[in-house]
């Protein structure tokens, strides 16, 4: 008899669910739902770096995604769906009550963004993540960063806790504790009603929170203390941690009973998006798995007796089990990726916007305009040879997740003249993004870290072939591209028929479930020789201006 799996995927705008044969690995079924306040742009202010999402977006596009999947398959399907997988976008953390519920979903804080879950890239916390690197590096006997490539960024767990618990008295004062958005689905599918008796992700804990072993879990009393008295007391939020081949829970009646399920369906411990989606993706040892989408995040597994003492300086943290467990997980990226074109097309269609607001122009032709926008620029950008541009970009819009994470940083476009036409600013701000990841590529190298293949997921691999192109050129390696539109669920959706007990361990149910591959883009010699003098002339300008753009 058939058994089957569901891998569910929260991405930055939606929440995605996928129904797959954990014995064949065929994706039966999948369905998105879009959070309904984060598209209106509820809770957000681009303009401070802030981005807040409602917990009910969570629970509402949760419901709504698994039922619309399992409503296109017959009802003996769900009858035998035997394990649930849950990735998240991280860090994410969310203040929570003594039942473990965030703030936001009761009455007097439902309007508060500062009670709702702190989406991955809001930096609003820079100073405070400045304040922990200084403590760390400075004043405290142990450096809590070494295991999180020696910087702390303010995309994670601690520097938005503290930059919450500063702004606001009310959330501070009712907070009993903090949670991870990977954390809190698993036990709110559980019924978990106590904060405490939340497992918390070893791939969150390790990435995000300097939990480590070596100091027995999180940061001591005494070093959070000195960053901030606010601080006391969560160094106890939490002790042990756990790899995603472990159970979170099991299925609640509850819960069962919204989304059509049998109660008792054992839930994998919930990790990020991008990790699971590596698994997903086939991620082997010597593999650099690029998850390609609003940001990238780069994604490599290690033996225990490849990285021993070795600490690799600049990235988002080498975690033991954060990936697979049994190996070290390395995570790099960038904090703009998709973003940066996306951010590109808007500029352009302000004029549009006007005209619209002012009623001079109809939201449907707007819209329609707007939807081909990147396309036009794509085609556009492609005809016109690397040399021709004349421009070097550098892509921290959002600013420098690795090497050596730098929120305060800016991005910049040089070269500009009078001939500097779209398509050309677009090439620019394309190879801008590709050689910020080949800098993520060099720093694994630089470290002693061994790259022998680039496995590409995520919208931007499958919709974009000059993109992916051009970062095939950059790079100088082959690029295969993962077939499934959905491998970060695909990659719960593994986890999930492990703890089933379908299959043993995860790399057994990779060799069955783990996406095949669509295309590979192969380097064209011409190219890279012509991308490696603009990658250094990248590199140049980028030390060059580094202080002038963090001072801006």
């Amino acid at each position: 008899m058939d058994k089957y799996v569901i891998g569910v995927d929260f991405g930055s705008d939606s929440v995605r669910a996928l129904v797959i044969n954990a014995l064949t690995g065929e994706e039966l079924a999948s369905a998105v739902a879009y959070y309904k306040r984060w598209m209106e742009g509820k809770y957000c202010d681009p303009t401070k770096n802030q981005f807040r999402q409602h917990p009910l977006d969570y629970i509402e596009g949760l419901t709504e995604c698994i039922t619309e999947a399992l409503g296109q398959l017959s009802p003996e399907i769900a009858e035998h769906v035997v394990g649930i997988g849950i990735d998240t976008t991280g860090s994410t953390p969310c203040a929570i009550d003594k039942n473990g519920q965030p703030l936001a979903l009761s009455p007097e804080f439902a309007e508060n963004p500062n009670a709702m879950f702190v989406l991955w890239k809001d930096h609003t916390a820079v100073k405070e993540a400045a304040e922990i690197n200084e403590q760390a590096w400075h004043h405290s006997e142990i450096d809590y960063t070494k295991y999180v490539g020696g910087i702390y960024s303010s995309e994670w767990f601690w520097a938005k806790i503290l930059h919450v618990l500063r702004e606001d008295s009310q959330v501070r004062e009712a907070a009993y504790s903090w949670v991870e958005h990977c954390d809190w689905i698993p036990a709110l599918l559980a019924g978990v009603n106590s904060a405490d008796a939340i497992k918390r992700s070893r791939c969150a804990a390790g990435h995000k929170a300097m939990w480590h072993a070596e100091w027995d879990g999180l940061p001591s009393e005494e070093f959070l203390k000195a960053v901030d008295p606010l601080l006391q007391g969560y160094s106890k939020m939490y002790q042990d941690t756990y790899p995603s081949n472990e159970i979170a829970g099991t299925l609640c009646q509850e819960w069962a009973d919204k989304l059509g399920l049998k109660a008792g369906i054992p839930i994998a411990v919930g990790a990020f998006d991008a990790h699971m989606g590596a698994v997903g993706g086939g991620v082997t040892a010597k593999t650099l798995v690029k998850i390609m989408g609003t940001s990238t995040c780069d994604i490599m597994v290690a033996p225990y007796e490849v990285m021993q003492d070795k600490l690799v300086a600049g990235i988002c943290g080498q975690v033991d089990g954060s990936v697979i467990p049994g190996m070290i997980g390395l995570e790099a990226g960038q904090s703009a990726f998709g973003d940066v074109f996306a951010w590109f097309r808007q500029v352009l269609s302000w004029p549009l916007d006007d005209l619209v607001e002012k009623g001079e122009l109809s939201k449907g032709v707007r819209d329609q305009v707007f939807d081909s926008m990147l396309g036009n620029l794509t085609e556009a950008a492609a005809k016109i040879p690397v040399e021709e541009t004349g421009l070097v970009a550098l892509d921290w819009l959002n600013g420098r997740r690795t090497p050596d994470a730098d929120q305060t940083l800016k991005g910049a476009v040089l070269g500009l003249t009078l001939g500097s036409s779209a398509p050309k600013i677009f090439r620019a701000l394309v190879e801008a993004t590709a050689f910020g990841s080949k800098a993520v590529v060099d720093r694994f190298r630089d470290e002693g870290v061994e790259i022998e293949q680039v496995i590409a997921l995520g919208g931007i691999p499958k919709k974009n072939p000059f993109v992916m192109q051009v970062t095939a050129n950059v790079f100088n390696m082959p690029i295969k591209v993962v077939d499934s539109e959905q491998a970060c669920a695909l990659g719960a959706g593994i986890f999930a028929a492990v703890v089933a007990g379908v299959y043993l361990d995860v790399n057994a149910a990779q060799k069955v479930m783990s996406s095949k591959y669509a295309r590979t883009y192969y380097p064209e010699a011409d190219q890279v020789q012509k991308y490696l003098a603009v990658y250094d002339k990248y590199l140049s300008i980028g030390k060059l201006l580094e202080d002038s753009l963090r001072a801006l």
